[in-house]
């Protein structure tokens, strides 16, 4: 038995041009291609079919009744062309994919749904899966490359993984009315005996921040401990105490019963955003990285 070839989709695509149009010259026009040319694609297919696809009628080429058979999967063929085709474009011009984010749990009810949903907006064809979870299991996903991208702090290097660090503002929030209300900066010598609302004991910012209040000879009274930023603009907004924070934080939470002010000495929050070294990056995935480094960049504390 002779081995059947499989069809070009070119050969396809005439085949249905001569059903249309009844006749070579019309479909030859219909794809913009030369008489010669379909005749040579149809007859290379009737080879390969070993039947005939048309008759002679009236002037008229009409499919025989092997070809009728054929045109219904056919046409499905031509249209499941049509959409890979659309959805490639549509992924060249990062307006198709899917995204898997990681990130702290106060990113995802913070700063990243603006973000998000302004990435979205022009790009219907992206869908989003957002996993908020600690720092640690953010590293062991980009690790295990799980995660397409991951929004972390706390990040000090993996050899798995790729990082962009950024530094931004971090202020002094307190309750709408406070004395501190007045003021157009706030150190920790104005917040020394405050009941002071702040990161876990055992992370680098309240090192760091504990490290402040030492050096300016002030005390830290410590209220509540929490492992958010977003935790503590809760409170603070419910009038338990005083807090300092990420300003990406901060500005979610202002006439929500919070103000805040620039805390001095500078006391920058650091943020990584890491994604898997050898897992190749879509390009929607670049696109959303770009985005979200971009909308940072207000926040971005000085050097110095």
């Amino acid at each position: 038995m002779t081995e059947r070839k499989t069809p070009r989709l070119r050969q396809l695509e005439a085949l249905m041009a001569v059903v249309r149009n009844g006749s070579m010259t019309a479909a030859a026009q219909d794809l913009k291609i030369t008489q010669p040319a379909i005749s040579r694609l149809l007859a290379d297919l009737a080879r390969e079919f070993d039947f005939a696809l048309f008759d002679k009628q009236g002037g008229r080429l009409v499919p025989t009744q092997e070809t009728r058979l054929l045109v219904p999967d056919i046409r499905r063929v031509l249209e499941l062309m049509r959409q890979i085709a659309d959805v490639s474009t549509e992924i060249t011009n990062r307006k198709a994919g899917h995204i898997r984010v990681a990130c702290l749990p106060g990113f995802a009810t913070s700063h990243l749904p603006q973000v998000v949903a302004g990435f979205l907006r022009d790009r219907p064809g992206v869908s989003m899966t957002i996993e908020p979870d600690r720092p640690e299991r953010i590293l062991e996903w980009m690790v295990a490359e799980q995660y397409d991208v991951g929004i972390t702090d706390g990040f000090l290097g993996h050899p798995a993984v790729e990082s962009t660090h950024v530094d931004v503002r971090t202020v002094c929030v307190f309750p709408e009315g406070h004395a501190l209300e007045g003021a157009r900066s706030i150190s920790p010598r104005d917040l020394d005996g405050e009941s002071l609302i702040h990161t876990r004991r055992d992370s680098v910012f309240f090192e760091q921040l504990e490290r402040r209040f030492r050096d300016a000879g002030a005390e830290l009274q410590s209220h509540v401990e929490v492992r958010q930023f977003t935790a503590a603009c809760e409170l603070v907004c419910n009038g338990v105490g005083v807090s300092v924070v990420s300003e990406l934080d901060a500005v979610k939470y202002a006439g929500q019963g919070l103000r805040y002010r620039p805390f001095v000495p500078a006391l920058p929050h650091g943020i990584s955003l890491v994604r898997p070294i050898h897992k190749t990056p879509s390009l929607i995935t670049l696109d959303f990285m770009e985005r979200f480094l971009a909308s940072l960049a207000p926040y971005v504390a000085k050097e110095g």
